[in-house]
């Protein structure tokens, strides 16, 4: 069937105003699980540093015979250690006419997209510290880095028989990153209790969980939640794991979507924070010309207060 002769349709008008909603969607993920739970400290330096200690080994040997003249027991040093601050930027640069016709979705393009950059900031630090990359002091020529945890743990870990850590000396610990394995393995409940003992038996208490998608179903599937939850009532099958517990303790099970998918991460909080030296600002630039340029930027980085803390299981398929 045909349209009448004569008929002046749609296709034929030239005053039809346009259909566009004064809505924007965006669904890309901005939840930062490690950046959330870790401590915020203020750095005063590019190079943030800060001590850790131990206590001596529990001995059954400590009797002395009463009267003795007492010994001098061997006093060690605390270790220094340090990581260096990264400076992260994203610099916009919006014409006048663009701020000044009428848009869709927002009133000022220059302030919508500093939004979008500061989420975008948060995601690439996340995407950082839970990087396996060593730091670097940076050159006039190349630009400072701060290390993540890959570059940080060498007490609790599990790797690829090919895999390494990252060295254990105090004085070089986060210059150089983890050799990664050259094969991946499957993500097992007995890894994950291997790491989680190895940190408990250092005297650490790990409390966080950080896995990427694929492993979250791992660890859903674990002998521990063997029992899955049908509730009749609101017609749910619950087959996922918040709190994972074992006899060293209890981790809250996170997804994380700027982890490695090869990390799966066992985190203490109180061990971990994020130093800045700049806090996020946004700086006006110089205008040269009908457009405006503004800067949104933070200088930070990771403080793993003592590594011996957290654990790594590594090379995860």
């Amino acid at each position: 069937m045909t349209q009448p002769t004569g008929s002046f349709s749609s296709y034929d008008a030239a005053g039809n105003r346009e259909d566009l909603i004064d809505i924007i969607y965006d669904v890309s993920p901005t939840d930062t699980p490690i950046m959330s739970a870790i401590g915020r400290k203020k750095a005063t330096a590019t190079a943030h540093e800060w001590q850790t200690d131990a206590l001596a080994s529990a001995s059954t040997s400590n009797a002395v015979i009463e009267g003795d003249d007492p010994s001098n027991d061997s006093v060690t040093a605390t270790s220094r250690l340090k990581n260096y601050a990264q400076l992260m930027d994203k610099v916009l640069q919006v014409t006048s006419t663009q701020e000044a016709v009428n848009k869709a979705g927002r009133s000022s393009e220059m302030e919508y997209q500093l939004g979008k950059a500061s989420k975008e900031i948060k995601r690439d630090i996340e995407a950082t510290i839970s990087n396996n990359q060593a730091y670097g002091a940076g050159t006039d020529t190349s630009a400072a880095q701060m290390a993540g945890f890959g570059a940080w743990l060498t007490t609790a870990t599990s790797f690829d028989s090919t895999g390494t850590t990252a060295g254990a000396d105090p004085t070089t610990i986060g210059s150089t990153a983890r050799t990664d394995g050259s094969s991946t393995r499957t993500f097992t409940e007995d890894l994950l209790l291997d790491v989680h003992q190895a940190a408990y038996t250092a005297g650490g208490n790990p409390t966080l969980l950080v896995v990427g998608p694929a492993n979250a179903r791992k660890v859903a599937g674990f002998a521990g939640n063997a029992t899955r939850m049908d509730k009749a009532e609101d017609k749910k099958v619950y087959n996922a794991v918040d709190v994972y517990v074992d006899p060293f303790g209890e981790l809250k099970v996170v997804t994380s979507r700027f982890s490695r998918s090869r990390d799966a991460w066992l985190l203490d909080p109180e061990y971990a924070a994020l130093a800045y030296l700049q806090e996020f600002k946004t700086e006006n630039l110089a205008k040269t010309g009908h457009s405006t340029r503004k800067m949104l930027s933070a200088q930070l980085t990771l403080e793993v207060g003592n590594e011996a803390a957290h654990g790594g299981v590594f090379d995860l398929a």
